[in-house]
């Protein structure tokens, strides 16, 4: 949505965005009163009154509209309009409302602003509307410890009620007390590096307030992180009760960098020593482990992008993205693992024919565009299929051996025990292991990023 263009006619500047090409003219709404906007939850008139609230704004009406009324649908929205037009009502309601029939809690909603005042404001508005349909606000801004955040954002360990699991590794159901949480970037970045159990992966609405100053300053790459994190591990990990409603899978969470070293731990007689670093471990793991990395005892380290910034590893000759990096300045921070301070290394990156002009776009964007490339031939990858297709049935064994654990704990979704898991091969996976028995003939260390 934008407001309307200066006199002397449209700015010469083209949208790169389909969605951006027809902008909503906000000028062409008038006010509306509380009683008469659309669909509204009744159970929303009254703590909107008490807000002192008679009439919704223009720039609140066109959002409710584009969010909620008649003909919305779910999109990206873009709204630009003056200090004090009522921006930040303009997305808080239609938020409230969507999440209002919420069946589970879980982190859904977030609102990134650059300043602690901002997001305490922001965080206001929230308060005075959530709470009455069941829903609950925390934040996240650096106001109190962080110690005092993680206890007002994150349920204790269920761990006790299920000991045959392992808590390093499995995050058993969503763990977070909150719906929505208003956060700055750097106190958000904390959390998704330091909070056993704080997750972004059940994301619906993700608000960026005061965009062009967010953008502009980067704050640590923190929209990059979250894009990545958002993104589901696995869409088959679901069961459905009687009534089709989505029931969460108790192994949801766990991320792509954790199922690939789980799953390698079923493979006879690799030529190499490998592990697992990724934010599902106690940080005593993650320092052990990285010791363990750069003294040679460990040849390949499975990580996330956590690793990608200000670890230095000596010697580190491979980097392998296994999944190609969104953003130029993912791939760089990754790639800069290797080849540090004059010495050779190299970075391989995964790419199915359709992304290949994407990366080249961006390697030219990192003034880098002598990457080669380098097509494996099928019946190579193929030699592998056998050894790999044994070591994913022991994997599926171990899951669902684990759920008939977890079932005789009491823990028991309906239907659940009808409902077969399976995983599908993974040509990536493939991929992998045929590029790191390349690697295996000598004493070279490697580390594998994953979103």
């Amino acid at each position: 949505m934008a407001t309307k263009e200066e006199e002397g006619g449209p700015s010469s500047r083209v949208p790169h965005l389909p969605w951006m090409r027809n902008p909503v003219d906000i000028d062409s709404f008038s006010g509306c009163p509380v009683a008469h906007l659309p669909r509204l939850d009744p159970r929303l008139v009254k703590p909107l009154q008490r807000m002192g609230i008679e009439s919704f704004f223009p720039v609140q009406v066109a959002a409710w509209l584009e969010t909620i009324g008649p003909g919305a649908f779910e999109r990206d929205i873009c709204i630009n309009s003056p200090t004090g037009s009522g921006k930040t009502l303009a997305y808080a309601l239609p938020i409230v409302q969507m999440l209002a029939t919420r069946k589970v809690r879980c982190l859904r909603a977030l609102v990134v602003l650059p300043t602690r005042d901002l997001a305490l404001q922001v965080k206001e508005v929230f308060d005075a509307i959530a709470p009455v349909v069941g829903l609950s606000v925390g934040s996240a801004v650096g106001q109190s410890s962080i110690a005092d955040e993680v206890s007002n954002l994150i349920e204790k360990s269920k761990q006790g009620l299920f000991p045959s699991l392992d808590e390093e590794y499995i995050q058993m159901e969503p763990q977070t007390k909150v719906d929505i949480l208003v956060a700055t970037p750097g106190r958000l970045m904390d959390h998704i590096s330091m909070t056993k159990g704080f997750s972004l992966e059940h994301l619906q609405y993700l608000v960026v307030d005061e965009t062009d100053r967010m953008l502009r300053e980067a704050y640590q790459s923190w929209l990059p992180t979250v894009i990545q994190l958002t993104r589901s591990s696995d869409q088959n990990h679901s069961w459905s009760d009687m009534n089709g409603e989505t029931l969460l899978h108790p192994l949801t969470t766990i991320r792509r960098s954790h199922r690939l070293s789980t799953l390698l731990e079923f493979f006879e007689d690799l030529p190499f020593k490998f592990s697992e670093y990724s934010r599902l471990q106690r940080e005593s793991t993650r320092r052990k482990t990285l010791d363990a990395f750069k003294e040679g005892k460990i040849d390949v380290l499975i990580g996330t992008d956590r690793m990608a910034r200000g670890i230095h590893i000596d010697g580190l000759r491979y980097v392998i993205n296994y999944d190609m990096p969104p953003y130029v300045k993912t791939y760089i921070h990754r790639a800069g693992r290797t080849a540090r301070a004059g010495e050779s290394g190299s970075c391989f990156t995964f790419l199915r024919k359709h992304e290949v002009k994407a990366f080249d776009k961006m390697l030219k964007k990192a003034d880098n565009s002598s990457c080669s490339l380098h097509s494996l031939p099928e019946e190579s990858v193929e030699t592998l299929r056998p050894v790999f297709s044994s070591a994913l049935k022991k994997l599926e064994e171990s899951l669902e051996s684990e759920a008939t654990k977890k079932s005789k704990s009491g823990d028991k979704a309906p239907n659940a025990s009808k409902r077969k898991r399976t995983i599908n091969t993974n040509r990536y996976s493939l991929l992998f292991l045929h590029l790191i028995f390349y690697m295996s003939d000598g004493p070279e260390s490697a580390w594998i990023a994953s979103a």
